[in-house]
């Protein structure tokens, strides 16, 4: 969750640019590969330990920000139990489970996503769909261990 500090100054959301089909961060792909697009990176990119380049921003509540952030886990809520009524392929049922796992750190739906996963036809998509679980399994277990 974005905070902000008082003493830091403001976030400049604008100077993040976003790629090709508008995600902040998500790397910029052409039509063809939109399609075939499936998360190649762990969950969260790990920061370095040094303490002066961890920084947590703190946003204040009531600001449009926090409304949108309150937005997003009452969709995630109501979304995760509908999933299993979407008409999709099983390349798109991983990608949508995988976003929710991302969005909402819910790795009770990693065996979803791992569910999913085996029921896709092309086994270099499904090589691919399998390495993100992992991702998502370590990154899960590395809070796990960092927590204890």
């Amino acid at each position: 969750m974005l905070t902000q500090d008082a003493g830091a100054p403001p976030v400049d959301s604008s100077a993040i640019a976003a790629p090709a089909g508008g995600t902040p961060g998500a790397p910029a792909m052409n039509d063809d590969a939109a399609s075939d697009y499936i998360m190649t990176e762990p969950h969260q990119t790990a920061m370095p330990d040094d303490a002066s380049v961890q920084q947590e921003v703190t946003i204040p509540a009531g600001t449009p920000a926090d409304d949108l952030l309150t937005l997003k886990q009452q969709a995630l809520q109501q979304l995760s139990p509908l999933v299993g009524h979407l008409d999709q392929t099983p390349e798109e049922k991983f990608r949508t489970t995988m976003m929710l796992i991302q969005a909402s750190d819910d790795q009770s739906l990693l065996k979803d996503a791992y569910a999913a996963a085996q029921q896709i036809a092309d086994e270099k998509t499904k090589a691919q769909a399998l390495l993100d679980v992992v991702n998502e399994i370590n990154y899960f277990t590395q809070q796990h261990e960092a927590a204890a």
